[in-house]
């Protein structure tokens, strides 16, 4: 039975216990951190979730295995391991950011890291149980070691959502945290040092070296993601903003203005007339009836806005898009406000922060012409907006007979998931669906789809309104499709069997926009 614990004794085993919760504190948004940066960068979010928990779940057993081997030194092999732990976990990020922008290691560099943390993390919970055997009985060390390290956990993976990445990003999140795990090193070091006689002055050394250069990383981290942003993109920078949602840029060059989330460009000034001419006047030069009541989901930037405005017919026009940032973007940029002729201040417009999905699913007031302008589903997040059963809330938020229209992504470079979507909106079902695509520059070859219960038809149609590139001799052959991008067999896309990722990545994989 262990004998009584000295007022000192305490102190280590208080000591060991802070060690164990900002261990698992540390350990979760490394792993967060590097999932998420995979996923920003390379799309695919569950693969990369899953490949990151993996990986990183194999190195933690590694690492726990092998930790029987090591003898000796214990204490002064915890806090070396902690310090690397520190100091590699706080630079992960910016690691990556620096191969993604100025190399084509990044998928080796994640693979590293995450074994390399994995297997650091693999060694925290031995060494704290081996360490704690003088102070309780093994039962109360696994006990104290496992609750105290669940519940850093849970903390880190609630504050990593609503608190970290919507305030500081992933970048600076991964530096903070090298600085929180740094605190394991001092304080076993303040409380041990007389266990440690030979090693400790080095040990408080490289302590404060790991530290001092987290923290300039952490202090400049403003000037590299400005210079990480200059080599991303190629333009001047004239906004950059990272949302509790997405990484929002805007550059310039000449009269060139740009809008990219999460490193996609969404449109240029240049030629975004001919998109959004072609997903708001098409349709409605196909349709038969009038439309006065129109949703639009997405499209924040109130690009769509602008044109849908050029309709007299057209009363109320409601807007769903999830990020606020966005919306407030377009009302208060001058070079997005000149843009989109300030259509965010009509009093037609009522925009709604939330879900496309939600959104549908608890409206009930029906809309005759419905617009999914949402990014490319270069995501699992974003291919659910391109399902069977979201096509299926359309169709029941449409006043009978009205219309819809969705961007379908390239016919040319991702061609499968383009004709995917197409079998998707019409299993939905829909009587009549029209594929069509425009020639943009900036973007190359692009796709959008017409869907509608009444019968679509250009004949005797007119195009009244004004515009920059369509006209109604051009209409007919927006829907020709040459040999090169016809269907082959198209698959639905559902929620339950996912399948429109993959075809997607697959077509972009060897095209950079």
């Amino acid at each position: 039975m262990a004998s009584e614990a000295t007022p000192s004794d305490q102190k280590q085993s208080y000591t060991l216990i802070y060690a164990a919760f900002i261990a698992g504190l540390c350990s979760i948004i490394y792993e967060l951190l590097i999932a998420t940066t995979a996923s920003y960068f390379l799309g695919d979010s569950v693969k990369y979730f899953s490949l990151t928990i993996g990986i990183y779940m194999a190195a933690m057993g590694v690492g726990s295995f092998l930790s029987q081997y090591i003898e000796g030194s214990l204490l002064k092999r915890f806090i070396i391991a902690e310090l690397l732990l520190g100091f590699l976990g706080g630079i992960s990020i910016p690691l990556l950011y620096f191969a993604y922008a100025f190399s084509n290691s990044f998928i080796y560099l994640y693979i590293t890291l995450t074994v390399a943390i994995g297997f650091l993390i693999g060694l925290e919970i031995p060494f704290l149980t081996r360490l704690m055997e003088r102070y309780n009985p093994l039962k109360f060390n696994i006990a104290n070691i496992l609750s105290f390290d669940y519940l850093g956990a849970l903390i880190a993976t609630t504050a990593f959502p609503f608190l970290l990445l919507p305030v500081l990003g992933v970048y600076q999140t991964s530096l903070l945290f090298g600085l929180v795990n740094m605190s394991i090193g001092f304080a076993v070091l303040l409380v041990f040092s007389d266990q440690l006689p030979s090693v400790a002055r080095r040990l408080k050394k490289v302590t404060l070296l790991f530290t001092t250069l987290l923290l300039a990383m952490m202090l400049f981290s403003g000037l590299a993601l400005t210079e990480w942003d200059r080599q991303l993109y190629s333009d001047r920078v004239i906004h950059s903003q990272q949302t509790p949602y997405q990484k929002i840029v805007m550059t310039k060059h000449k009269e060139d203005i740009r809008l990219f989330i999460d490193g996609n460009l969404q449109f240029s000034s240049i030629d975004e007339h001919r998109y959004h001419e072609s997903l708001v006047h098409v349709p409605l030069a196909l349709y038969p009836k009038p439309v006065e009541r129109v949703l639009l989901l997405g499209a924040g930037d109130g690009l769509a806005v602008r044109e849908l405005l050029k309709h007299d017919t057209i009363k109320e026009i409601v807007l769903v898009d999830l990020d606020p940032a966005i919306i407030e973007l377009a009302r208060s940029n001058p070079y997005l406000k000149t843009l989109n002729q300030s259509s965010l201040t009509s009093s037609k417009v009522n925009t709604v922060q939330g879900d496309a999905f939600t959104y549908l699913k608890e409206n009930v007031a029906p809309f005759d012409f419905i617009i999914s302008d949402l990014p490319d589903p270069n995501n699992n997040a974003l291919e659910r907006l391109y399902t069977q059963q979201f096509y299926r809330l359309i169709e029941k938020n449409l006043a009978k007979d009205g219309l819809f229209i969705t961007q379908a992504t390239s016919p040319y470079f991702a061609t499968e998931a383009f004709w995917s979507i197409v079998e998707t909106i019409k299993s939905a079902p829909f009587r009549h669906v029209a594929p069509f695509h425009t020639d943009i520059p900036t973007f190359g070859n692009w796709g959008f789809v017409i869907a509608s219960h009444l019968p679509l038809s250009l004949e005797n149609r007119t195009m009244e309104i004004e515009t920059r590139f369509l006209n109604k001799e051009i209409l007919p052959a927006l829907f020709i499709f040459g040999k090169d991008i016809q269907p082959t067999s198209p698959r639905v896309n559902r929620l339950d069997r996912p399948t429109l990722l993959d075809s997607y990545l697959k077509g972009w994989k060897s095209y950079s926009r």
